[in-house]
């Protein structure tokens, strides 16, 4: 998924995320609107993970859900 298409699906895709990460609010993934490396600093920040291990997560979540 590209950043346009994960821009444009993010209200979609926003559930998914909540269920994934639950420790981010309602606000916070709708700042991030898909914007991929902002997502990666909230996972980093609120659940104290590597910057590699957020990515990962991530970039797999991404994957499973585009």
């Amino acid at each position: 998924m590209n950043l346009d298409e994960l821009k444009g699906n993010w209200k979609q895709i926003k559930g998914a995320a909540k269920q994934q990460w639950g420790e981010l609010t309602d606000d916070e993934l709708t700042e991030a609107e898909g914007d991929r490396e902002r997502l990666i600093g909230l996972v980093q920040e609120r659940y104290g993970k590597a910057r590699e291990e957020a990515e990962r997560e991530v970039d797999d979540f991404l994957k499973r859900n585009s």
